[in-house]
């Protein structure tokens, strides 16, 4: 996330803004699901703004923060790029997606429970935030929401998302360390990263008649 209210206002509504082009490019309904992968991750910044405002807690915004970072997200970024494969896909891409895809619902399943049944906490630690969320065999559901959202993308067929998940993934790790050491949040600069990924995928059709995802062209008699 962010360092601080302005900033995570900011970022989210330069994130979101960016999310309603990526879907509003979209060619294909498929496509719609990862299209809107930067509006949700806007708006989750949008969200951590007002936990910012508020003080931390555990109120509405620290319980719908918790909803989109943990079993949203895990269920649907691997439904989304299974989707976005389409029946045209290869098998093999196909069969090696359905692992994450497996793992996302399952670890949503876990996650989604854990937050109706306990208390969700915000606390606000300089530049950071910190949120306390209790759910059973931790280091198990954190191995499947890693498999679910970057593995998912990391398998993908289309070089674009494995860019994506690359990139997500390095950004991951950076901003865990930051996190630990309390210095600064810096999610929300990787979720622009992302966004602008995002809208260079759904705008691969604009280059040429060339590409994969494009109808054949019927000759005219």
């Amino acid at each position: 996330m962010c360092w601080s209210a302005t900033a995570d206002l900011a970022a989210g509504t330069a994130i979101t803004a960016a999310g309603l082009v990526c879907v509003a490019r979209a060619r294909r309904a498929r496509d719609l699901p990862v299209a809107a992968l930067p509006v949700i991750l806007g708006c989750h910044q949008l969200v951590e703004a007002a936990l910012w405002r508020s003080g931390g807690g555990c109120g509405p915004a620290t319980t719908a923060w918790a909803v989109i970072a943990l079993p949203l997200l895990a269920a649907w970024v691997p439904l989304a790029v299974l989707l976005a494969a389409g029946p045209g896909a290869a098998p093999s891409v196909r069969r090696r997606l359905l692992f994450p895809t497996a793992a996302g619902l399952a670890t949503a399943a876990v996650l989604a429970y854990g937050l109706a049944t306990r208390p969700v906490t915000a606390e606000i630690r300089g530049h950071v935030i910190g949120y306390g969320v209790s759910v059973p065999y931790a280091p198990l559901v954190v191995a499947g929401y890693l498999v679910a959202t970057l593995g998912s993308l990391l398998l993908a067929g289309d070089r674009r998302l494995r860019v994506l998940g690359a990139a997500m993934a390095a950004g991951a790790a950076l901003c865990a360390l930051f996190w630990r050491l309390e210095f600064a949040s810096t999610w929300c600069a990787f979720a622009a990263v992302a966004s602008l990924l995002v809208l260079g995928w759904v705008r691969r059709g604009e280059d040429g008649p060339g590409h994969w995802f494009l109808a054949p062209r019927t000759k005219s008699r």
